[in-house]
């Protein structure tokens, strides 16, 4: 609805406005009526409306005079004149102040009126759109040029000082910290960002990246004194300058300010990071020394916050970083030999030997920063060699998996430690999950439980004596139930598992038969060979010499499936 005025010191031609025309059916909406140009201007003071229809000749203060009035103080409202007479100074005059249209009361209709209201709306329409234009023009220019700020400041930083001559000039230029005489940066890490975005999508991850620099900025305040750049992988960049003060004073300025940063991220964006601020400097042209020293003390140790008091004077070379980075360890990722082991011992159901192997690698990197790229690789690796797992056994479908612990819990880790619980947590509950699926089918509960205890333990001491005991039954009645559910004894159930665990560490090829033997749970090597011989017809020599003759390899499926 448009709102519109009316102005005339005179009753019946109010009134006759008033019920000229059914003001809503056409979009405007009559929001007031005054009947001399002081009340009027008090009125539109208070709430300016669309369009004012003035009378040019009232009391106190004319129309005339309004009209000029209102196009000084409220140039977007619109005004249309009424007058008895046909007087051209008048109609100069309030023409010359923008009026719409000088109309006489006398040859006034509700064409006429409509007419001219119509084409005010017009005009406020197309002055709206061009309004609108000019902000989104304005937004757009505002963010190309706080872009460009960015974009020049990581060129200032990820080049040498020696081709850096007369950005001085630039930045004065474009007004990115005037009156600054010291400056000092400041490496921050999103922990462990590489993990956290490796299932999300481009579109994805430059969003996260674009919410934690809009936080950043917004905790730091002006960009023209301190800067939030987004550098790669996680790593982000806060420039700091300073005018003539204590080196005591920029200490306490910027350790505030990344602390209010990190609790910032940390309460609404639930992201976990590590910080390290580089020398001082006298001029932008060290800003890239500075720089690679707070990267360098970030990623040469764990430690959360390092500041260095004195004023830069030598540069320190990026390289020296990598350097640094390749001294600490020559890992990269997992190994193949550490992925297949771990792909078997989760075959095997060897939780035991899961965990060993993750608290094996772990303890190989736990001398680096929990944000290295190699820390991040490493568990990346390890948590697809799990995703693999319950791909191989379960439809991605199944609700069970939502059950698994997520990747998003990761990012509230803060050190090696805690990252080997979180996988250790992660192949608990694959394992438990994975159990679930092994010993679906038409099994009683307790029979279910039975086979369970087998799987779990099958390489220790098992009888069917201990098994009943941990279930809470009558060992006669177990043996009685287990043999009529699954058309086997307890111990041919038992050797068939024992046997099919023995026949994937034969196949993996890493170990000696005599080795395998004890790892399966058989106490004597001779046993192995004659319930080996029983179950698959061949020797385990014979097994492994002769590939085409192997019968029953598939039988464990079928055997923990049930009916």
């Amino acid at each position: 609805m448009f709102q519109v005025l009316l102005v005339d010191d005179e009753p019946l031609v109010r009134h006759n406005l008033w019920t000229l025309l059914d003001w809503a059916d056409y979009g405007f909406e009559l929001c007031g009526q005054a009947h001399n140009g002081l009340i009027a201007l008090t009125m539109i003071e208070q709430s300016p409306p669309h369009i004012v229809i003035i009378d040019v000749d009232m009391p106190e203060r004319n129309g005339v005079e309004l009209n000029r009035t209102i196009k000084e103080r409220f140039p977007w409202v619109k005004t249309i004149m009424l007058s008895s007479y046909d007087d051209y100074d008048y109609v100069r005059d309030c023409l010359n102040n923008g009026s719409m249209d000088y109309l006489l009361k006398h040859r006034l209709d509700e064409s006429t009126l409509l007419n001219i209201l119509n084409k005010a709306v017009s005009e406020l329409q197309q002055e709206n759109r061009l309004r609108e234009k000019q902000v989104a023009e304005s937004v757009i220019a505002e963010k190309v040029s706080l872009e460009d700020m960015r974009d020049y400041l990581l060129y200032l930083l990820k080049r040498q000082t020696k081709t850096t001559y007369g950005f001085e000039d630039f930045s004065q230029k474009e007004n990115l910290y005037p009156h600054a005489s010291r400056y000092a940066t400041a490496a921050l890490q999103i922990v462990p960002f590489l993990l956290l975005t490796e299932s999300y999508s481009d579109v994805q991850t430059n969003g996260l990246v674009q919410q934690v620099v809009d936080m950043m900025q917004q905790s730091l305040g002006d960009i023209h004194e301190r800067t939030a750049v987004y550098v790669e992988e996680g790593r982000f960049v806060i420039v700091f300058s300073f005018k003539e003060r204590s080196e005591h004073i920029m200490h306490r300025e910027v350790d505030g300010q990344l602390r209010k940063i990190q609790h910032a991220l940390e309460l609404f964006l639930n992201l976990q990071s590590v910080t390290a601020v580089g020398p001082i400097c006298t001029s932008l042209s060290q800003l890239a020394s500075s720089y690679c020293s707070a990267e360098y003390e970030l990623d040469g140790s764990s430690s959360v916050k390092t500041f260095r008091s004195h004023t830069l004077q030598i540069e320190t070379p990026c390289s020296d970083k990598h350097s640094h980075e390749k001294d600490q360890s020559q890992r990269v990722s997992l190994t193949i030999e550490e992925q297949k082991q771990l792909l078997l011992s989760i075959e095997r159901f060897d939780k035991q030997g899961v965990h060993q192997l993750i608290s094996s690698i772990l303890a190989s990197i736990d001398h680096l920063p929990i944000h290295s790229h190699t820390v991040q690789m490493v568990v990346s690796e390890l948590m697809q060699t799990g995703d693999k797992a319950w791909r191989t056994c379960l439809p991605s479908t199944d609700p069970a998996v939502a059950n698994l612990p997520s990747r998003s819990e990761l990012g509230r880790m803060k050190t090696i430690r805690e990252l080997e619980q979180g996988l250790q947590s992660f192949f608990s509950s694959l394992f438990h999950l994975l159990n679930q699926h092994r010993v679906i089918g038409s099994y009683s509960r307790h029979v279910t439980q039975t086979i369970q205890f087998i799987l779990e333990r099958y390489s220790g001491y098992v009888t069917l004596e201990l098994a009943a005991s941990v279930i809470g039954l009558n060992a006669s009645y177990l043996s009685r139930i287990f043999k009529e559910e699954t058309q086997r004894t307890f111990s041919e159930y038992l050797n068939q598992v024992r046997i099919d665990a023995g026949c994937m560490l034969l196949d993996s090829g890493r170990y000696s038969i005599k080795e395998i033997s004890m790892q399966v749970g058989f106490t004597t090597h001779n046993y192995f060979f004659k319930v080996f011989k029983e179950i698959t017809g061949l020797t385990p020599q014979a097994y492994l010499s002769n590939p085409g003759k192997r019968k029953n390899e598939t039988k464990l499926p079928t055997l923990h499936l049930g009916n």
